[in-house]
């Protein structure tokens, strides 16, 4: 299936409503995104485009969007760091990927609040989530080191 500039503009305005997402995490937000976006006046949808929108993959999303993110960016793209082969063997889920797992399944996010250095004292918070339907408390952490978290 070819996608001209139509299904390319629309898909911008899916990517900035969404605060620049990536796009395995767009796909999932389409369906939800389209009609609110539609509601309020910001895409006028045919129903071949609509579908076209709804049925497009990830890969071709970003193929599409790699002009007007690196507009975006600054022409800069992410350099990969040290963590970059554990990034890589850590598998990521979207909200979609889930599959109404019972409750105790967690969320977990570990940040260092260093700026661009990782020497010296910084913030490091730590934050629980519990992912099962509907989503569950948080529980947050802060501390000056990861062993006080």
């Amino acid at each position: 299936m070819r996608y001209g500039a139509d299904v390319r503009e629309a898909l911008i305005a899916l990517w900035e409503a969404s605060d620049r997402l990536c796009s395995k995490r767009l796909k999932p937000l389409i369906p939800i995104l389209l009609p609110a976006l539609e509601r309020h006046g910001r895409l006028d949808l045919d129903i071949e485009l609509r579908d076209k929108l709804l049925t497009i993959s990830a890969a071709t999303m970003d193929r599409l969007l790699s002009e007007v993110r690196a507009v975006a960016w600054g022409g800069q793209r992410r350099r990969a760091g040290m963590s970059s082969a554990v990034r890589r063997s850590v598998p990521v889920r979207t909200f979609g990927d889930w599959n109404d797992p019972p409750p105790g399944y967690l969320e977990v996010d570990f940040v260092a609040h260093s700026g661009t250095s990782s020497s010296g004292s910084f913030v490091q918070t730590m934050v629980l989530t519990d992912i099962s339907p509907p989503v569950g408390p948080n529980v947050c952490r802060c501390g000056r080191e990861k062993a006080s978290l």
